[in-house]
């Protein structure tokens, strides 16, 4: 006699998730459970590509319906759905799950290679990125991607259509105006500017848009907060004591929109000599994981300054798609698996966990 879906969900129910701690089955996770005589086919619907035990889960799961009787052969097929959070009247991108704003409490910082490398380590974990360069005055998303096309390719219902390079969509005011040109604008001009990108470009289906936010706190991030809701932010800094009052800013900045902060990222963590590989803390050390503690937010991680990531940024080429076996690629790699994990506790905190048990 052939093994039921019923069997099948009831051996599941020991696959444990190590963040949630239910269940995969309580937790929905199983999917499209299909029994063809003795072969058992099903999907477990992860809530992030990155899961850290991903392959044990799966391996575990096969385990356990093999071992059910009459069963010879047990397939898992792993998915991921990182899905978007509620925005406290805000209206979502339509296609867009989550979006992560990038921001730094002053300029100097590393904040627009961070996002960059960030956004391309977490398209290469898995999920469908976009990436949106909200700084105007200063838009140097396109030269750090290679980006060289200038002007609107607009689609036939006068849509913006983002560049696409590296995996991801990008759109920046960069891709509009020439390398010289200074951007002299208003507050309204900026609001109209945000609202396009936000509004009018074909972004498509995408699990996290990464927004890099202008330094400080001003016109372009009040805009986006009220247009959209952004699931959470994300702070960049240096190791220097000084730079603790731009953290505090940065934190307070986005608690007033109500928006969670995912955490915060020490840049130029340290040095490392191209020759000898010694290692030299320039700017001191632990400044940014005591800024977060002080701060109450969570650490995502340290990235250390080295010239490659300026001569990969010249070339247009994120130092994370030109040499992914480099410190600081894996340095960003964590870093997204981190934003990642968040991202889902965020969710799960708003919105609570649904329980799905077919």
């Amino acid at each position: 006699m052939s093994v039921t879906s019923e069997q099948v969900l009831s051996a599941l129910r020991a696959v444990q998730d190590p963040d949630l701690h239910k269940d995969i089955v309580t937790l929905g996770f199983v999917k499209d459970v299909k029994v063809s005589g003795s072969e058992v086919d099903f999907t477990i619907e992860l809530t992030t590509p990155a899961c850290p035990v991903r392959d044990e889960m799966k391996a575990e799961a096969e385990r356990l319906v093999a071992g059910l009787p009459g069963v010879t052969a047990a397939r898992a097929k792993m998915t991921a759905d990182v899905r978007a959070r509620g925005g406290f009247g805000r209206q979502a991108i339509p296609g867009i799950r989550n979006i992560v704003a990038v921001g730094a409490g002053k300029g100097g910082v590393g904040k627009s290679t961070t996002a960059v490398n960030l956004a391309v380590a977490l398209r290469r974990k898995g999920a469908r990125v976009g990436l949106m360069d909200a700084d105007v005055y200063g838009p140097s998303i396109p030269l750090m991607l290679g980006i060289t096309e200038r002007g609107k390719t607009m689609t036939a219902e006068k849509k913006l259509m983002p560049a696409e390079v590296h995996g991801l969509r990008v759109i920046s005011m960069g891709m509009f105006v020439g390398d010289a040109t200074p951007i002299i604008w208003r507050g309204p001009m900026l609001t109209k500017l945000i609202t396009e990108f936000l509004r009018n470009v074909v972004w498509g289906e995408l699990d996290v848009l990464v927004i890099d936010l202008p330094p400080g706190t001003g016109d372009v991030q009040l805009t986006l907060t009220q247009q959209v809701a952004i699931t959470g932010g994300v702070i960049v800094t240096t190791p220097q004591d000084v730079a603790l009052a731009d953290v505090k800013r940065g934190v307070a900045m986005f608690q007033q929109v109500h928006t969670p902060v995912l955490g915060l990222i020490e840049n130029m963590s340290y040095h490392v000599c191209p020759g000898c590989g010694a290692r030299a803390d320039l700017f001191g050390h632990g400044g940014g994981a005591a800024m977060a503690r002080q701060a109450g937010i969570p650490f995502l991680g340290e990235v250390p300054l080295v010239r490659a990531i300026r001569e990969a940024g010249d070339q247009g080429l994120p130092i994370v798609a030109a040499d992914p076996s480099h410190a600081q690629s894996r340095a960003f790699r964590e870093i997204a698996e981190r934003v990642l994990v968040r991202l889902t506790e965020a969710r799960r905190t708003t919105e609570g966990l649904s329980v799905v048990t077919s």
